[in-house]
């Protein structure tokens, strides 16, 4: 059976290196590309620790710089909860591999995209930057794209970043509204299914991790030691949050979600709410499975979204993928 191939797109923190993880040792995809983009840290920080990451898995993959800064607004960075380096500030990341010299993140996912028409699947577990600069250089092209997978918005629920908008999406909300309205198919994962009951690494998840004495294992509770410091002093507790390698598993595992089609509005005009990203699934109208007379403009769901996640199935096989 052939593989998928996927583009992974991403602003490399600590939640994203498991994410990477998991698509390249899982087994049913070939990642073509890693692609870094500023947000979660700088660019050129996500770059080295895409590389590292690789490189603990054995599954060497070019990586790509993309692009350094948002396409209308200064940069938003995460330091404060992933650590200076993104990746909890323990010494990490040294890789030995180099991004490719010369070729920027947009360019290589054209080509890909033009090398494997209707194959290519886009994973975008960060700010939409590079995607939105790719589709903006050769609309065409882009749209040869299979689907773009998305860790991005609150999906039904509250914000993380503001208390109507997700960090993805903040960062750059106008790449954001530029890749909704190319015509690519996009399905997201939002920040309601990652935080649903059992999806976070609980300190006995993470003892049972370093336990196996697996070096990709204990790499992926190390680099989030930074991140289960956050949420202990948020909340009290010793626990880590994934949205993005649970947008991966929603990318993988068609068992453990479920797919709703949305209309999808992008703010960015108004700075209270910016970044929020309103999802209609048309459940106000009479017609159930109708979308006419919507508010925003569109005439037909522009996005599915995840939802009915099934946290301990993803969380089992996580736990498997990393340990085997």
């Amino acid at each position: 059976m052939n593989k998928r191939k996927w583009i992974i797109d991403t602003d490399t923190g600590s939640d994203d290196a498991v994410a990477i993880l998991l698509a390249l040792l899982e087994g049913s995809v070939d990642v073509l590309a890693l692609t870094s983009v500023s947000g979660n840290v700088p660019m050129e920080q996500a770059a080295l620790n895409c590389l590292q990451t690789m490189e603990v898995t054995g599954v060497i993959t070019p990586v790509y710089k993309g692009a350094d800064r948002p396409l209308m607004r200064k940069p938003v960075h995460a330091q404060n909860v992933h650590g200076n380096d993104g990746m909890g500030d323990c010494g990490l990341i040294h890789p030995s591999h180099t991004a490719v010299p010369g070729v920027q993140a947009c360019d290589a996912i054209i080509d890909l995209v033009k090398k494997y028409p209707h194959e290519v699947e886009i994973v975008a577990i960060g700010p939409a930057t590079n995607i939105a600069l790719a589709i903006m250089k050769d609309p065409e092209a882009m749209k040869l794209t299979k689907a773009i997978w998305v860790m991005g918005t609150n999906g039904f629920g509250p914000g993380n970043t503001t208390p109507v908008s997700e960090f993805n999406v903040y960062s750059d909300a106008e790449a954001y509204k530029v890749m909704l309205s190319s015509g690519i198919p996009v399905i997201i994962g939002g920040m309601d299914i990652c935080v649903v009951e059992n999806a976070p690494w609980s300190q006995e998840d993470m003892d049972e991790l370093m336990a196996s004495g697996k070096p990709v294992a204990k790499y992926a509770v190390e680099c989030n030691a930074k991140l289960a410091d956050f949420f202990e002093k948020m909340n009290g507790h010793r626990y880590v949050g994934l949205p993005d390698a649970v947008a991966v598993a929603g990318a993988l595992w068609g068992d453990v979600r479920k797919l709703v089609p949305c209309m999808a509005y992008v703010c960015t005009s108004e700075p209270a709410t910016y970044g929020q990203v309103i999802l209609y699934d048309g459940r106000y109208l009479a017609d159930l499975h109708g979308f006419e007379d919507h508010p925003y403009g569109l005439k037909e769901p522009n996005c599915m979204v995840m939802t009915d996640f099934n946290a301990l199935l993803y969380k089992q096989r996580l736990k498997e993928v990393l340990t085997k």
